[in-house]
C-alpha cells in the first residue's frame, strides 16, 4: 500500500494518463453499448472503473453489501452487480439503474482511509489510499461503496479523482454539458422524439385540456379563455386561463394591470358542493382603481356564485421562500450531520433540534391553511380566492394540498400528476430559480415543491387507505426534481418552456375555430437535447419499482355535481349563505374582516353595493357561519385525537375533506425521505478500526446481558432452568463506527395495531426484523488492520421509531388537556 508522499507523486503520474484515457475511450462507446459489462446510454463513454467493490443497501434494498464493479461515466456513476443479468440490447435505454446515481445529483464526495476523513474537491490531493468512498446527494441520500483489499490502488485512485472532476464541473453555472452527455446522442433523440406522453393523465396544455377539468368538476359556467395565448397579457401565466361565461375578453383585458405579473383572479376547482377555488396575485398599489374596473374584478371573484366570497391571504401566516430554503438547510444539516467538523447532535437534544428547524412548523401551517380553505368550499355557494404577492410559490402549496384533500381523483398517481401539472408546472411556479440547478444564484433557491411533497406525505401517513399512490412515488418525485433533465422543471414558467422547444399554440378564430400555430418567437437550438417530462417514469425506474408506486384503494364511487347549485345540509353553512349578496371578506390569521381595507375597494365607496359590502355590523353577526365553521373543525381536531384511537377517523363520505390531525406529535418526520442517509452520515464521519466492534453492537450484547441476569434472578427462587441465549447477531463492520461523541439513529420496530407498545421488544431481535429482506450480512474485510485507540471515547444513541413496516397511523396521541388549539407544538419523529 501507497502512503505519504509516495502516492501523492503517483498520483500527479497518472493525471496525464487519466485525460487521455477519456479522450480516447469517448469515440469508441459512442458506437458500443455494452463496456466491460455495464449497459451504457448510446453516446456515454466511460471514464474509469473499479473492479471488486462493494456497495452498502439501505433497508429499502434489504441491508448488506452487494459485490459488483463501479464505473464513472460522463453522466452517472453507475454500479454493476456481478450476477446481474446481461442487459438485452434491443431493451428501450434507462437513464438511471437501481444503484446508479447522477453526477449532477452529488453534492460531496469524501473518502475514507486508516484514522482519516477527507472532503474530496477537482483541486485536492490524496495522501492515503481511501478504503471507502462516500457519496452525499443533493437529495438527501448517502451512498456508500468499500474497496476491497484486492482491488488495485491505481483504480482506487484514479475512479475518487476521475469522480470528483466530474460530478462538479468547472463552470457550476453550465448544465448542458450533463444533458447532452445524458440525452445529446443521435440516437437518444431520436428516441425522446418517438415517446408517447401518458394518456391517462391531463397535461392542460392546450384549451380542450382544460374544457375536460372543466368537465370533470361540473363548472359549466365557467369557460376557457385564450386572451393569454401569446404571453402578451402575462409572461408567467399559462396560455389558456378560466373564467366566468359571462366576462369577455375585452373586459378581462382590462384587469390584468391591475394585478402583480398581470396575474388575474383565475379558476382553479370546483368542489362537488358548489363552490369554486380561485387563485390571484397582491392588487397594484400605484393604479387607480375606476368603477368599471372593480365592476369586472368582481365578476371573476363572484364567478357564478350570488352569496359571498372570501380571500385568503397567504402571505402573513405562511413562510416566506427565504425561511423555507433556511430550515430545509438545518434539516439536512441535522440529518446528515457536517463531515467538515466533528460536532453532532446528542440524542436528547436531537428532538428539540428538529424542532428548531422549523420544518414541521412550517409544514403545519400550510396543512391548517389548507384545511380552512377545504372547510370552507364544503359549505357550497362561495367562492375562495387565494391571494399571494407573486402567487407563485405558497398558492402553489395551498391549492394543491386543497384538491388532495376533497378530491379522491388527485389521490391517485395520474391525478395528482394532472395536479402538479396545472397547478405548478402551468401555473408559473418558478421550478428552475427555486431548485437552483446551476448553483449560481441561492438567493432564489427555496424547495418549496418539496415542502409541498412532506405536507401530502404527512396526509398520506394518517389516511393511507385513502390514497392510490404510496410514499414510493413520492420518494421517486422528490428525487426526480434533483436530476436537471426533465422539462417540468428545467423552467420558470410556460413561456421560456416554449422558447426552449417548438411547441404549438392555438388560436381561435371565427371563420377557423381552434387552430394549431407554431409561435414566431420560439428559438430552440436545435443541437440541444429534448428534455422528457418527469412523468415518463420509465426513463428512471424500472418496471418493478414502478409497481409500488401505486396501491388497490376501494373504488371512489363518482359524485354528481352540482352545477351552479347549492347543497348545504349544516344549519351553520345555511347562515354562512344568508349573509348579504355580493359581500367580500378577508381571513387573515384566522379572523375574517370585511374589505374596507382591503384594496380596490378602498375608494369605491360611492356605489351602493360596495357600501353593503364595507357595512360594518357591531357585533360578528355578519359572518356567524364562517368562523362557526372554522371553530368547529379546530374542536372537531381535538375531538379526534384520543388515547384509544390509533389515528384519525376518516369521513364516511369519499368526497369529505381529509382533515389532518396537527396538534402535538399527530406530525412525523418523513424518515424514508430525510433519515435514509444519516445512518451512513454519521458513521463515516469519524471511522475507526474495522475490527472495533460496532457501537451498537456493543449495546445490543449489553442488553443481552441484562437481559439474561434478569431471567436469572426471576428463576432464581423456582428450579433452575438454563437461560436462553439468542443468537448472536452478525457483525456489520466499517459501519455507524464513531472515535467521537456522536449520534446514531437506531429504529425499533414497534407491534402493529399498537398505538403505544407494551413491552419494548429484544434489541437483537429488532435489528433483523426491523427492516424488509432478508438479515444483513457480514460486513467484508477492510483494507486497514490498525489498532484500536476509541476506547476511552463516549457514544450516543438516538432510538426512534420504524415506519417501515409499521402503519402509518400508529402514532402516541395524548389526551388533550383543554379544548383550546395551542399556539406552538412539538413534533417528533414518528
Amino acid at each position: 500500500m501507497l502512503t505519504g508522499s509516495k502516492t501523492t507523486f503517483k498520483v500527479r503520474q497518472m493525471l496525464p494518463d487519466i485525460k487521455e484515457r477519456m479522450l480516447s475511450q469517448t469515440g469508441l462507446n459512442a458506437r458500443s453499448r455494452d463496456v466491460f459489462g455495464l449497459h451504457c446510454l448510446p453516446g456515454e463513454c466511460v471514464l474509469q472503473r473499479a473492479v471488486m467493490v462493494r456497495k452498502k443497501l439501505t433497508a429499502r434494498e434489504g441491508r448488506g453489501w452487494l459485490s459488483g464493479t463501479l464505473f464513472c461515466t460522463h453522466f452517472r456513476l453507475a454500479f454493476v452487480p456481478q450476477d446481474s443479468p446481461k442487459a438485452d440490447d434491443n431493451t428501450d435505454p434507462v437513464l438511471l439503474g437501481d444503484h446508479d446515481v447522477a453526477l449532477a445529483s452529488i453534492e460531496k464526495v469524501v473518502v475514507v482511509g486508516p484514522n482519516r476523513t477527507k472532503l474530496v474537491t477537482p483541486n485536492s490531493s490524496l495522501k492515503f489510499t481511501p478504503e471507502e468512498l462516500v457519496l452525499y446527494c443533493r437529495d438527501m441520500r448517502v451512498i456508500c461503496f468499500l474497496f476491497d483489499r484486492l482491488t488495485p490502488d491505481a483504480q482506487v485512485i484514479e475512479i475518487t479523482y476521475t469522480i470528483a472532476k466530474t460530478y462538479q464541473p468547472l463552470k457550476p453555472g453550465s448544465v448542458l454539458s450533463f444533458q447532452n452527455a445524458a440525452l445529446g446522442s443521435v440516437e437518444m433523440k431520436q428516441f425522446l422524439s418517438n415517446r408517447r406522453r401518458d394518456t391517462h393523465m391531463n397535461w392542460f396544455e392546450s384549451a380542450s385540456d382544460w374544457e375536460q377539468e372543466l368537465e370533470r368538476c361540473g363548472a359549466s359556467s365557467w369557460r376557457v379563455s385564450s386572451v393569454n395565448d401569446r404571453f402578451e397579457m402575462s409572461t408567467s401565466l399559462s396560455r389558456f386561463i378560466v373564467v366566468p361565461q359571462k366576462v369577455l375578453d375585452t373586459e378581462l383585458k382590462k384587469s390584468f394591470a391591475h394585478f402583480n405579473e398581470g396575474r388575474i383572479p383565475r379558476w382553479c376547482w370546483r368542489h362537488p358542493r358548489g363552490s369554486d377555488l380561485l387563485r390571484m396575485s397582491s392588487f397594484q398599489n400605484n393604479i387607480y382603481h375606476e368603477k368599471d374596473d372593480i365592476r369586472n374584478l368582481e365578476m371573476i371573484l363572484f364567478g357564478c356564485q350570488s352569496s359571498l366570497c372570501v380571500v385568503m391571504e397567504l402571505g402573513e401566516e405562511l413562510p416566506t421562500p427565504a425561511d423555507i430554503q433556511l430550515a430545509h438547510s438545518r434539516l439536512r444539516a441535522l440529518c446528515l450531520g457536517d463531515i467538515s467538523t466533528s460536532v453532532s447532535v446528542p440524542d436528547d437534544k436531537w428532538l428539540s433540534t428538529l424542532e428548531s428547524t422549523h420544518w414541521l412548523e412550517y409544514t403545519r401551517s400550510c396543512l391548517k391553511k389548507a384545511s380552512e380553505v377545504a372547510c370552507l368550499l364544503r359549505c357550497g355557494h362561495l367562492t375562495v380566492a387565494l391571494q399571494e404577492a407573486e402567487d407563485r410559490d405558497m398558492s402553489c402549496v395551498v391549492s394543491s394540498l386543497v384538491q388532495v384533500m376533497c378530491d379522491p381523483h388527485c389521490r391517485t398517481q395520474h391525478g395528482f400528476q394532472s395536479l402538479v401539472q396545472k397547478e405548478w408546472v402551468m401555473a408559473g411556479h418558478r421550478f428552475y430559480s427555486r431548485i437552483n440547478y446551476h448553483r449560481d444564484n441561492d438567493k432564489e433557491e427555496a424547495p418549496v415543491f418539496l415542502l409541498f411533497l412532506d405536507c401530502v406525505w404527512q396526509l398520506w401517513s394518517q389516511y393511507p387507505s385513502r390514497f392510490q399512490l404510496t410514499d414510493d412515488f413520492l420518494l421517486a418525485l422528490h428525487d426526480s426534481i434533483h436530476l436537471p433533465l426533465f422539462s417540468s422543471f428545467l423552467a420558470n414558467c410556460q413561456r421560456e418552456r416554449c422558447k426552449r422547444s417548438q411547441n404549438l399554440g392555438q388560436s381561435y378564430t371565427p371563420v377557423n375555430g381552434w387552430r394549431d400555430v407554431l409561435h414566431p418567437d420560439s428559438s430552440s437550438d436545435p443541437s440541444d437535447p429534448p428534455l422528457p417530462p418527469v412523468w415518463d417514469w420509465a426513463l428512471q425506474y424500472s418496471k418493478h419499482r414502478q409497481d409500488r408506486f401505486t396501491q388497490p384503494v376501494a373504488p371512489t364511487p363518482p359524485f354528481q355535481p352540482l352545477f351552479n347549485g347549492n347543497l348545504n345540509t349544516n344549519p351553520d353553512t345555511h347562515r354562512l349563505t344568508d349573509t348579504i349578496p355580493g359581500s367580500v371578506f378577508l381571513l387573515s390569521r384566522g379572523t375574517f374582516t370585511c374589505a374596507a381595507n382591503l384594496l380596490p375597494w378602498r375608494s369605491s365607496s360611492s356605489s351602493g353595493i360596495y357600501k353593503k359590502s364595507h357595512r360594518r355590523a357591531p357585533s360578528s353577526e355578519n359572518v356567524p357561519g364562517l368562523e362557526r365553521l372554522l371553530k368547529a373543525w379546530a374542536l372537531t381536531e381535538i375531538h379526534q385525537v384520543l388515547p384509544s384511537t390509533c389515528g384519525p377517523q376518516e369521513p364516511r363520505d369519499p368526497y369529505e375533506p381529509l382533515l389532518p390531525l396537527l396538534i402535538g406529535p399527530c406530525l412525523g418526520l418523513w424518515r424514508e425521505c430525510y433519515l435514509r442517509g444519516a445512518l451512513h452520515a454519521q458513521a463515516f464521519s469519524h471511522p475507526i478500526s474495522a475490527n472495533h466492534p460496532h457501537p451498537v453492537e456493543r449495546l445490543v450484547q449489553e442488553v443481552q446481558q441484562l437481559k439474561d441476569k434478569l431471567a436469572q434472578m426471576s428463576t432464581s427462587t423456582g428450579p433452575n432452568t438454563p437461560t436462553k441465549t439468542s443468537e448472536s447477531r452478525r457483525t456489520d463492520t466499517n459501519l455507524n463506527q464513531n472515535t467521537n461523541n456522536g449520534t446514531f439513529l437506531f429504529p425499533a420496530s414497534r407491534p402493529p395495531g399498537m398505538g403505544v407498545p407494551k413491552a419494548a421488544p429484544t434489541p437483537t431481535s429488532t435489528i433483523h426484523q426491523n427492516f424488509r429482506g432478508p438479515p444483513p450480512a457480514p460486513a467484508p474485510p477492510s483494507r486497514s488492520n490498525h489498532k484500536d485507540n476509541s476506547s476511552s471515547n463516549k457514544h450516543t444513541f438516538l432510538f426512534g421509531h420504524s415506519s417501515v413496516e409499521t402503519h402509518p397511523d400508529q402514532r402516541y396521541y395524548p389526551a388533550p388537556s383543554n379544548a383550546k388549539l395551542p399556539k406552538s407544538n412539538s413534533s417528533i419523529a414518528s
